[in-house]
This record gives C-alpha cells, structure tokens and sequence, in this order.
C-alpha cells in the first residue's frame, strides 16, 4: 500500500493549487468524478509514487478523467489498482481514490 498517496497537510502551494483546479473546473464539460470522502490526494507527474507531487487536492474535490494509464499498484479506499486517472496535463491520481463507479477503465487509455 502506498502510504503517501493522502496527507493532512495544508500549504500555501496547496492553497494556489486549489486555485487553478477550481478554475479549470469550469473550463470544460468533461464528467468529473469525487475523492474518496476525507482524503487529501496527491496529484503526480506520472503513474507512481515515485514520480514528483504536483499539488495535493483539498478534501470534497472532484476531478475530470480525461485518460487512464496503468501503472504502480495502489490500494486505497476503493481498493486496489494500478490504474491513474489524468485529471490534466501531465498530471495522475491514483483510481484506487477516485470514485468512477467501475474496477476498469471509464476513460481512454492515455498515449
């Protein structure tokens, strides 16, 4: 299990990062899907925990699906996958904290 994938903390960068999600929320009609209820997650430049946090997404957010990609195994609240969601431009969450509803892809499969 990847214990990173969530934190408690607050910062200034999550705070502007916050920001640009909002205003990206209303930039297109792509269906978004909700966080796991009381998670943090951390949105990463690649499939993986090892590749560099981007920002980490406050508590309620929701996030558009735009592809998914195979990668690290992760379990979290909605159990265990090696599918990340694209939520932007170079940007992954792992699926195992985003509820789409389904174990498979409900997205396009990223190039």
């Amino acid at each position: 299990m990847a214990m990173d994938e969530h934190t408690d903390i607050t910062t200034d960068a999550t705070a502007e990062a916050t920001e640009d999600v909002a205003a990206l929320a209303g930039s297109d009609d792509v269906t978004r899907y909700p966080i796991a209820p009381g998670y943090r997650v951390n949105v990463r430049t690649g499939p993986g925990t090892k590749y560099g946090i981007v920002r980490t997404l406050p508590y309620g957010m929701k996030v558009p699906v735009y592809c998914q990609k195979p990668g690290e195994r992760v379990t979290g609240p909605y159990g265990t996958s090696n599918l990340w969601d694209n939520i932007a431009n170079g940007q992954f969450v792992a699926d195992a904290y985003v509820h789409t509803g389904s174990d498979g892809y409900i997205a396009p499969r990223c190039d």
